[in-house]
């Protein structure tokens, strides 16, 4: 009676999450943002299975020829529904897609793409193709069959900062560096769109496995000169105004500060995890399990610069 009694349980609590791996539907609705300009906005989560590692913001600009596509999401599955959900807005082809850089969640979509060129800064390319496999084996791990199929796909393209006209759209192409040694964001002067890719976060925690935090620094004070109506951020919602950018600059310099100070004061990293953050940041989702996050990829690089080898 007993062990009928718990297989029941067990068959309730997994009926969920069976019938989600079922449908493997990310529910990929476009919002508009600004004339031509559409955006599928996802969660402010950590890889899980319930959100198939749907956590990223992606987008496309509609021109008078075509489709530009800005970053493909975290798998097959996703790249295949974003482009069912782009022809329901439009019939007109796609016409290239840019990545802003290598991080899994902005790239593995590419195979849904096949024929279409994918344009990337030539750090970006090198990084997917020297990382791209583990992140793939990574997200399997993390969000299970949504990956279904996935591989990682380089892009077939090498594009270079500078200004490009795009079906009446005058799409400038930004090369910087500091979230990862290759970042690319997409100003279009037509309409004042600025799809900054994670150079930027908005009400959610950056991350820092590849960060350079005095270059990230530099690459935000360069993103603020220009004039945009709308912000694109990599994750979390869009902005109208120049807030997020601040917050993410003073999050940054925060980091620098107290990682610094730790470091003179021979803090371990369970002891700088352990420090207060403070309440300006408390509105941004995920904030105490990315800091532990960035102690983790940061700090030796400051304990290296107090500490000098005896030998």
């Amino acid at each position: 009676m007993m062990l009928r009694v718990i297989n029941a349980l067990l068959i309730s609590l997994c009926l969920p999450l069976a019938t989600l791996a079922a449908e493997f539907d990310y529910q990929l609705n476009p919002v508009k943002v600004v004339k031509d300009t559409y955006i599928f906005e996802g969660k402010t989560e950590d890889f899980t299975f319930g959100n198939g590692g749907n956590i990223v913001n992606t987008g496309f600009i509609v021109t008078s020829n075509g489709v530009v596509v800005i970053d493909t999401g975290p798998s097959l599955r996703y790249g295949e529904q974003m482009r069912k959900a782009i022809s329901n807005v439009t019939k007109k082809p796609i016409l290239r897609v840019y990545l802003t850089h290598h991080h899994p969640d902005h790239f593995l979509g590419n195979q849904a793409f096949k024929g279409i060129p994918i344009y990337a800064l030539g750090e970006t390319i090198t990084s997917i193709n020297n990382e791209g496999a583990g992140f793939t084996d990574n997200l399997y791990l993390m969000v299970g069959d949504w990956m279904r199929g996935t591989d990682s796909i380089a892009p077939t393209k090498t594009v270079e900062p500078g200004v490009v006209n795009l079906g009446g759209h005058k799409i400038e192409i930004l090369g910087f560096s500091g979230h990862t040694v290759g970042d690319l964001a997409i100003f279009d002067h037509t309409t004042g769109a600025l799809f900054s890719g994670d150079l930027i976060f908005h009400k959610r925690t950056l991350t820092t496995p590849h960060a350079n935090i005095s270059l990230w620094l530099e690459t935000i004070a360069a993103l603020k000169k220009k004039p945009f109506k709308v912000l694109i951020p990599g994750h979390g919602p869009k902005s109208l105004d120049k807030q997020a950018m601040d917050d993410v600059s003073d999050y940054l310099r925060w980091i620098d500060v107290t990682f610094k100070k730790a470091s003179e004061d021979g803090l371990s990293m369970t002891e700088l995890m352990a420090q207060p953050i403070p309440k300006q940041f408390s509105g941004n989702a995920l904030l105490k399990e990315e800091f532990s996050r960035s102690v983790t990829h940061l700090y030796a690089k400051y304990e290296q610069a107090v500490f000098k080898r005896a030998n």
